[in-house]
């Protein structure tokens, strides 16, 4: 060892030279292999050691970088530190929860969040109500009384447990994680849970509840298993013979296969019930104990195919929900912005029924009455299950079924065959049609046979409303047939019909004597000035109001089916493309929809019905002061099934217009649409929106331009479409749009052109050139004559000399705006000028406010500094006082003291000089006054009071 250091080590006096041959160089080292580090090893360490020299080195040289740094480390660890340490108190701890429920509730409040309790008690009950709320929840608050109502009737069947889910010390919050509240759980025993997503109402919940209860309804009578068959929910029955066991093979699947149903659909749309008579089951076609039977109304029922499926409650419950038909449905939309309506109006038109809806109630008359009318209204083969299940809703009494299972049905009778004599009906065509000047009344014939008929040889057929329906439909097609005939004689022709490549129909015109309004006066003869340019603004012209479709002339003898009886509206859905589809709703919950389509607010009897079609952008409405029965319903769907329907669109509009009648513009609501802008004179209309940005910048223009119009002749007129609906042909696709309806030629309305710049001279010139009637086609056949066009032409430069005078006045306006302008300009640059000025000012005042206010807070703070200095001053003066009296008393207690001192001396000196007298002299009596010795007898009492009388006034002197 020895060696190895002092071959390899060298001198150990410098650490340098340490540290060059500390890995033994040379090779007498290579002996110590063993007790010498390796050249790695070293070489590491000898860095480090290196470094460490240079870190010393320069702490001594620069010492404040060491103490930077020390420093450094002390402020980290002491902020990590605090950090750690303030990490629990960051979160405030929660309040203790509160009861949510009364302690009188039959509700069982575990506000603590004890959920293993909640599964305790749940085991010892056969059902019970699990209501998961947050105190803070508006939701769950409300809920908490509808939860109260519905348990203090159910309180001795069910157990009512709330559990307050948000506490987060709770073992419900650590196991329950909802993303909303109120929840609702129901459990029958071990099944569930069972989740009710309906509405927050008392007798709603109840309803729910009760049919958790008893998820199967147990059918011993004929009467009741029609009850249950002409229900509008579809039915699931169940046959089971409890007569060889209390619980047959499959019963407990069944009845749980009913669980599983609520579970999944929590309106309960399908219904399960139990047959144990062997007669009753026959009637729908079960033999076997533990069948099964899906009851449909228009579509073949179904037995569950055992052979098929497993027999389990998911396999029933999945395979009733697939296969079932409905009438109706019930919707129950979550809130004023659920997308449940526009799902369902997206299948098609859609008819929604508000009625008023108690689930608890046994019977409901109203409901009984729709379900009659939708079984009518998809009966399209007259199935005679269908029949019996109507005749029993009208209570009729039939005789006793052998069964109700849906047969083959028989072949129904070849339709009789189209006689040859045809269907006629007469058609009045109406004034805004393009040949109404020339025919007016058309007679149309529906045969077989392409040969022309005659009117006079028309005799009264048995025909369908349809078939004219489709027949007027193809007359309008070909209506350019008639245009260039105009003759007082009848004129026939023959087409086919757009619907049948083997029907033809005759349609016969004429001419009625009506006065035709030309150039020539046929009475005088004489030349008259046509209508052009703004001749409409120098006579008021009237106009009737057109019919906005064809009139039919219906007569109940020509089309005995078109009668509001049964027969006509049996299966009518099949004979129609515009089937409906009918949903129905709660008016106690959802009115507010029912007033979105047009239902009146204030009503006393919240019943409405409204057919709204989505592809044709329309919705109608049943009259509100019509009952909602089973008449007014069928003939309401009725109207709407028909080609040419007589329903009217309903229109939301504003209730009366934003300005009143003696301004310049006037305003058009959807009421006053017709008799302002159809009605009356020339009439240019602008649409315009509230969002619309550029359309109150025309307001200056069109204002101009009723100022520059007479307004006994011509209307200005304005319509807000956000808030007033129209009929489409009258509605627009952008804003603004400016449409101009002329006098007698509303037909002829004409759209201003778009990329056209809305001006005053523009909009002159574009009412100038279509307010003449010379330019329609309907004038094409009476050519005026010369003297006319020179009259005409008179006219018109008068009137385009009125229009430059006009614009001259608009010019100099124009000149005098901008004169103002200029001046206003210059009135605004001072303005501006002296608000910066003053705001120059205001700063500087500004500025001096602070200064002040710093001087003040200084001033403030120096009064305090000196009254706190002047408070303790006091406090020690009077310290001095306090001390000066306690001193006085004490020096007078002394003086006190010194003088009985004093006069005790000097009475003991007064002794002695006796005692040493009476020695001297010790047979001579003593003189009185002298003081006796302590051991003597007292003085006598002549001396004791001179003494008490000079304590006295010593006293009194100090």
């Amino acid at each position: 060892m020895s060696e190895c250091g002092g071959r390899g080590g060298g001198s150990s006096s410098s650490e340098d030279a340490e540290d060059e041959g500390g890995g033994g160089g040379g090779p007498a080292g290579s002996d110590c292999l063993s007790s010498s580090p390796t050249p790695a090893t070293a070489s590491s360490a000898g860095r480090l050691r290196r470094g460490l020299r240079g870190a010393s080195l320069m702490a001594r040289q620069r010492p404040e970088l060491l103490c930077g740094a020390v420093a450094l480390g002390c402020a980290l660890l002491l902020a990590l530190k605090f950090t750690c340490s303030r990490a629990k108190d960051v979160i405030i701890p929660a309040k203790p929860p509160v009861s949510f429920f009364s302690p009188r509730s039959p509700v069982r409040d575990l506000f603590q969040g004890q959920l293993d309790y909640a599964e305790y008690v749940r085991r010892d009950s056969e059902v019970v109500l699990l209501f998961f709320y947050a105190p803070w929840c508006r939701q769950s608050i409300t809920a908490r009384a509808e939860i109260e109502q519905a348990a203090s009737r159910l309180s001795d069947q069910v157990l009512f447990v709330a559990i307050n889910c948000w506490w987060n010390q709770g073992k419900c919050r650590k196991q329950k994680h909802f993303f909303y509240f109120p929840v609702i759980y129901l459990y029958h025993r071990s099944f569930g849970p069972i989740e009710y997503k309906g509405p927050m109402s008392a007798v709603y919940i109840e309803k729910f509840v009760r049919r958790v209860m008893k998820p199967l309804l147990y059918i011993p009578s004929q009467s009741e298993l029609l009850d249950f068959l002409s229900n509008y929910e579809p039915g699931v029955l169940g046959y089971f013979e409890f007569s060889g066991s209390p619980q047959p093979p499959g019963y407990l699947t069944f009845f749980t296969s009913a669980l599983h149903s609520l579970k999944k659909d929590y309106l309960g749309t399908v219904r399960f019930g139990v047959i144990t008579n062997k007669h009753l089951a026959k009637l729908v076609s079960l033999v076997h104990s533990g069948s099964v039977y899906l009851h449909r109304h228009f579509n073949t029922s179904l037995v569950f195919p055992r052979e098929v499926l497993n027999y389990t409650a998911e396999n029933i419950c999945k395979w009733a929900l697939e296969n079932q038909e409905t009438l109706f449905r019930w919707l129950r939309p979550h809130g004023g912005k659920s997308l449940l309506l526009n799902n369902e109006l997206k299948k098609g038109p859609a008819l929604f029924l508000f009625i008023p809806f108690n689930p608890l109630a046994e019977s409901h008359p109203l409901i009984d009455e729709i379900t009659e009318v939708a079984l009518e209204y998809n009966n399209c083969h007259g199935d005679q299950v269908v029949e019996r299940l109507l005749q029993h809703l009208r209570r009729v009494d039939a005789p006793v079924l052998e069964s109700l299972a849906l047969e083959v049905p028989a072949q129904l009778p070849d339709p009789p065959p189209i006689t040859a004599s045809p269907c006629c009906n007469t058609v009045v065509l109406p004034q805004w049609h393009s040949f109404s000047r020339t025919h007016n009344v058309c007679e149309l014939c529906v045969n077989q046979t392409s040969g022309g008929v005659k009117p006079s040889l028309v005799s009264v057929p048995q025909c369908s409303f349809f078939e004219m329906a489709a027949a007027l439909d193809s007359f309008y097609l070909k209506e350019q047939t008639f245009y260039h005939v105009a003759s007082d004689s009848i004129e026939c022709s023959n087409f086919l019909t757009s619907y049948s490549p083997f029907s033809y129909y005759t349609a016969c015109c004429r001419t009625i004597s009506r006065d035709v309004s030309g150039f020539i006066n046929p009475e005088q003869g004489v030349c008259e000035a046509p209508t052009v340019a703004f001749s409409s603004l120098e006579k008021k012209c009237e106009v009737d109001a057109p019919s906005s479709v064809p009139h039919i002339e219906e007569n109940r003898y020509l089309f005995p089916e078109v009668d509001m009886t049964s027969t006509n509206f049996t299966g009518l859905s099949c004979r129609t493309n515009k089937t409906l589809n009918i949903y129905l709703l709660d008016s106690n919950l959802f009115w507010l929809y029912a007033e979105r389509l047009g239902a009146p607010s204030s009503t006393q009897v919240k019943e409405f019905a409204a057919i709204v079609d989505v592809k044709e952008e329309s919705h109608y409405i049943l009259d509100p002061k019509q009952a909602l029965m089973k008449l007014t319903l069928e003939s309401f769907i009725q109207n709407f099934s028909v080609l040419y329907s007589p329903l009217k669109r309903h229109l939301i509009g504003s209730g009366s217009a934003q300005f009143p009648s003696q301004h310049l513009i006037t305003e058009v609501t959807t009421d006053t649409f017709w008799e302002v802008v159809l009605q009356k004179q020339d009439v240019l209309l602008l649409y315009y929106a509230p969002w619309c940005g550029f359309c109150p910048s025309l307001n200056h223009i069109f204002i101009q331009l009723a100022r520059n119009l007479p307004m006994d002749t011509f209307t200005v007129a304005r319509i807000d479409v956000s808030q007033n609906d129209l009929l489409w042909e009258f509605m627009v696709d952008r804003l603004p749009t400016v449409l101009f309806f002329p006098c007698n030629r509303k037909d002829l309305s004409v759209k201003y052109p778009k990329d056209l710049p809305i001006t005053l001279p523009n909009l002159l010139r574009f009412i100038l050139h279509h307010s003449d009637p010379a330019s329609s086609p309907q004038n094409v056949a009476n050519s005026p004559t010369k003297e006319c066009l020179q009259s005409e032409a008179v006219l018109q430069r008068g009137h385009i000399s009125h229009l430059e005078r006009e614009i001259q006045k608009l010019r100099a306006e124009i000149s005098s705006l901008q004169r103002a302008q200029v001046q206003v300009e210059s009135q605004l640059s001072s303005a501006r000028r002296d608000e910066h000025r003053l705001r120059q000012q205001q700063r500087a005042l500004e500025e001096q406010h602070s200064l002040l206010h710093t001087h003040s807070e200084q001033l403030q703070a120096l009064y305090e500094q000196k009254t706190r200095e002047l408070q303790e001053l006091a406090r020690k003066l009077q310290e001095l006082a306090d001390a000066s009296e306690n001193l006085l008393t004490e020096n007078t207690w002394l003086k006190i003291l010194v003088a009985t001192m004093e006069r005790k001396l000097e009475g003991r000196d007064g002794a002695e000089s006796l005692a040493a007298q009476r020695e001297v002299h010790p047979k001579q009596p003593e003189p009185s006054g002298t003081p006796q010795l302590p051991g003597s007898s007292p003085p006598p009492a002549n001396v004791s009071a001179t003494l008490v009388s000079e304590r006295n006034n010593e006293n009194r002197t100090d």
